[in-house]
């Protein structure tokens, strides 16, 4: 399956987590949970993808894309295995609007 598909599917399923820094990110940038969910399911591609330096082989997927509202959004995500199913951790979130419009 396509990364980005198994990412969609994930956060179809509530299968994900924000991190403690992804929340006060959202916070700083007056976003919410919705606000990045959407622009990860709107998502058409996956803008790069990045080796992890804290876990070795672990892969760090960017999103960047729009919400429903046309904010535009800056994701970094894993999946990682947790009690026997895949959940998508959500370590980035910022809106980047204001530095790229």
């Amino acid at each position: 399956m396509d990364i980005l598909l198994r990412i969609k599917s994930l956060i179809v399923r509530r299968q994900y987590r924000f991190t403690v820094k992804a929340a006060d990110e959202m916070e700083l940038d007056d976003l919410n949970e919705e606000d990045v969910l959407e622009s990860i399911l709107g998502a058409i591609r996956i803008s790069k993808t990045l080796r992890s330096t804290v876990r070795q082989g672990e892969r760090l997927y960017v999103i960047e894309s729009r919400s429903y509202q046309g904010k535009l959004i800056y994701s970094k995500g894993t999946i990682r295995r947790e009690e026997g199913q895949d959940i998508y951790y959500i370590f980035v979130s910022a809106k980047r609007s204001r530095f790229s419009e």
